[in-house]
């Protein structure tokens, strides 16, 4: 009996990354998810994958903390070859750019930059042949944020890694993408008024606020086959709403 390859998804118990770890479970994945302090979703998480007829697990991981990353590479499931990375977690504070702190950048950078790159480290050992990986960045990382400047600060740094990343690994077989998100309904638009989020609406092409969904099936196409000749790219999904 052939076992089903597996996908690791950081944060992938909440919003974006819960979307994407049920969307590689229905692909035929395995997936191993981390999450940071919300054990109660990506444990729900586990249990519907499980339930579907795939098998899934969910770890505890900070991943701006080398320790804990670290424990990640050393996880049994290193030991059944990682052909699908997704780097998803991230942390967002809405800091003003005009008021951020170095203290704010370098929180921010530890978390979604350092982070990233220090999962991609310990997992890289225990990547099959032709491992496929996405980063989710965001539009903002070429967009910029007049309340985020931090946020969009180490997504820019994290698209422009992943390209690198892209043209060291190729020649292995590799393939490296990034998904650059618009508006996405997940917790960091919870807090919108109804005027807020109708504003938003109105300001995308398509009239609409993009879905985790959405965003779970570029994520699938990027890592399938249909996608063969892709690495290096980024990918804006953000309903027309940033057009680079």
């Amino acid at each position: 009996m052939t076992s089903r390859p597996v996908a690791l998804v950081t944060g992938g118990g909440r919003g974006i990354g819960a979307a994407i770890s049920h969307r590689l479970a229905r692909d035929g994945y395995d997936v191993l998810l981390t999450y940071n302090t919300s054990s109660k979703p990506a444990e729900m998480v586990v249990d519907e994958i499980r339930v579907s007829g795939a098998d899934a697990l969910a770890v505890k991981v900070d991943c701006s903390d080398e320790g804990e990353v670290g424990l990640l590479g050393i996880h049994a499931w290193m030991n059944r070859k990682i052909d699908v990375l997704v780097l998803n977690h991230g942390r967002y504070d809405r800091v003003p750019a005009a008021e951020m702190e170095l203290d704010d950048l370098r929180r921010t950078m530890k978390a979604n930059f350092e982070g990233a790159v220090n999962v991609w480290k310990v997992v890289q050992p225990h990547l099959a042949t032709n491992a496929r990986m996405v980063v989710v960045g965001s539009q903002l990382a070429t967009r910029g944020s007049p309340h985020g400047a931090d946020y969009a600060a180490s997504k820019a740094a994290l698209s422009t890694w992943a390209r690198s990343l892209a043209l060291a690994v190729g020649p292995e077989g590799k393939r490296v993408n990034v998904l650059a998100p618009g508006y996405v309904d997940t917790d960091i638009l919870a807090g919108d008024s109804d005027s807020k989020r109708a504003q938003r609406i109105e300001e995308v092409p398509l009239k609409r606020i993009g879905t985790g969904d959405d965003m779970a099936s570029i994520v699938s196409f990027l890592v399938g086959d249909d996608a063969a000749y892709i690495t290096g790219a980024v990918l804006h999904a953000n309903g027309g709403l940033y057009l680079p």
